[in-house]
């Protein structure tokens, strides 16, 4: 059984298209468990603030299954794919981690580059696994977080329950 993590985010209706990534993925794969949710500016564009999240969950899926599933969900809340990466999206979820694996073969990327460059990112799963080793670094997710310049991207801990 592999332990994944999946960083979520929207800029539009985030409350409503969070909400509905979290209970679909609850629908498939049971148990998740999901950080606080965090607000942080548009990074590359000017559009509305994120909010963000990350879940982890458990799945003997394969991890090109899982991004299937990913894209399912981003087709429910909307998401037009053959826009530009750098705008407003009603929900974005990136595989952050599949176990230890390191693997850079479309459509399967981990460890997500994303995770020791982006706050709301590396914040919300630093606090779901604190002591989790980062497959390359060899470091923990607490480590990266106290190595962060967490001045460089502000985040706002939100009151959202999910």
């Amino acid at each position: 059984m592999a332990v994944v993590y999946l960083g979520l985010g929207s800029n539009v209706s985030p409350r409503e298209n969070l909400g509905l990534a979290v209970r679909e993925l609850r629908k498939r794969y049971g148990e998740l468990q999901v950080s606080s949710v965090y607000r942080s500016a548009a990074v590359g564009f000017e559009g509305d603030d994120f909010l963000n999240l990350v879940v982890r969950l458990r799945s003997e899926e394969t991890p090109a299954d899982i991004c299937e599933e990913i894209e399912r969900l981003h087709n429910m809340a909307g998401r037009d794919r053959g826009s530009s990466k750098w705008e407003s999206r009603p929900l974005d979820i990136d595989m952050l981690l599949y176990n230890d694996l390191v693997l850079d073969e479309r459509p399967v990327r981990v460890p997500r580059s994303d995770i020791l460059e982006y706050s709301f990112v590396l914040r919300p799963l630093a606090e779901l696994a604190p002591d989790l080793v980062h497959p390359v670094t060899g470091k923990t997710m607490a480590s990266h977080w106290q190595e962060f310049d967490a001045a460089s991207h502000p985040l706002e801990l939100v009151g959202v329950i999910l």
